[in-house]
């Protein structure tokens, strides 16, 4: 972390690894994201439906993507702004099942942002069936210092971001 206690941003290219375009990922803005999930035999149960642990996963993924989208890279703020982002408490809600070969999209959209805190509130459909959700969870993750592992105010950098300001 610098003299000015901002996180390091990343600055990241529109492509993926190889050079191919990654156009799966959609980005609806600085406080939400769409992320593509693809259902693998691994991801299923006994029974071919998911299974349930498997949500949080997608969903875990779906804001790793989102604050990869805003330029912050999570072993980046580990290292170099010294802070992790842990999980607090998580409310979630199975409501249908999805099946192998299922193609689905992990929504988030960010309903509070605290000086150590965010809350965000996800979703898994099909894609185009964001009324008719599979699964939906509330997760407030706590912003630690990666030492002391005591809450740490948000970089400022991460909170103008997120709040669509600007960030040099």
């Amino acid at each position: 972390m610098g003299k000015t206690g901002a996180a390091v941003k990343r600055e990241l290219p529109r492509h993926a690894k190889g050079g191919v375009v990654d156009d799966t990922r959609r980005s609806i803005g600085a406080d939400s994201n769409l992320w593509p999930i693809r259902i693998y035999y691994e991801d299923t149960d006994a029974g071919g439906l998911v299974y349930y642990a498997n949500y949080l996963k997608f969903m875990e993924r779906a804001r790793t993507e989102w604050l990869r989208a805003l330029g912050f890279e999570q072993d980046l703020l580990r290292r170099e702004a010294g802070i992790i982002f842990v999980v607090r408490a998580v409310t979630i809600d199975y409501l249908r099942p999805a099946r192998f070969n299922d193609l689905l999209e992990v929504a988030s959209k960010l309903e509070e942002l605290n000086r150590v805190s965010l809350v965000i509130r996800q979703q898994v459909h099909y894609p185009g069936e964001q009324e008719k959700p599979l699964c939906t969870a509330t997760t407030k993750l706590a912003c630690l210092d990666v030492t002391t592992l005591r809450p740490r105010p948000l970089p400022a950098n991460l909170v103008m971001e997120i709040n669509g300001v600007a960030v040099e």
